[in-house]
């Protein structure tokens, strides 16, 4: 008959197995997600809200430089500012997950291109300038 302290250790081994199958299960469903792959959306989300809220003197100096009328000017920031907030409500990061190679808890943060295509074809043209003819 086995000891009380290996059945204890065995049923622990038992439960941290279960519940790293149930981890892995879970990132093969897409319902992990991991804390760098969050850091990173969400820095590149923030960097994104940073850009519009620091473009907005650039956009509103030429629109209200010769306006008197106060009830004009709030009106006219407002609607730049709700612009604005509806442009970061629609903003998609383009972020995906890179699978994970089973080495670490972590994903690897990489951040991908949801199309994978090409902007454009490439031109397999020779750069720089010609080469000197060789003298013999």
């Amino acid at each position: 008959m086995a000891s009380p302290s290996y059945e204890t250790a065995r049923v622990r081994k038992l439960q941290v197995e279960t519940a790293l199958a149930e981890m892995d299960l879970a990132k093969a469903r897409r319902e992990y997600v991991s804390a760098s792959d969050v850091q990173h959306v969400w820095a590149d989300v923030l960097a994104n809200m940073k850009s519009k809220l620091l473009s907005m003197p650039t956009i509103l100096a030429p629109m209200l430089v010769d306006l008197k009328d106060a009830s004009e000017i709030k009106e006219i920031i407002d609607k730049t500012v709700i612009d604005c907030l509806e442009e970061l409500t629609s903003y998609d990061p383009q972020i995906e997950v890179a699978p994970d190679d089973g080495g670490s808890d972590e994903g690897s943060g990489e951040k991908r291109d949801r199309n994978p295509k090409a902007a454009t074809p490439t031109k397999r043209k020779p750069v720089g300038r010609p080469r000197k003819a060789s003298i013999q």
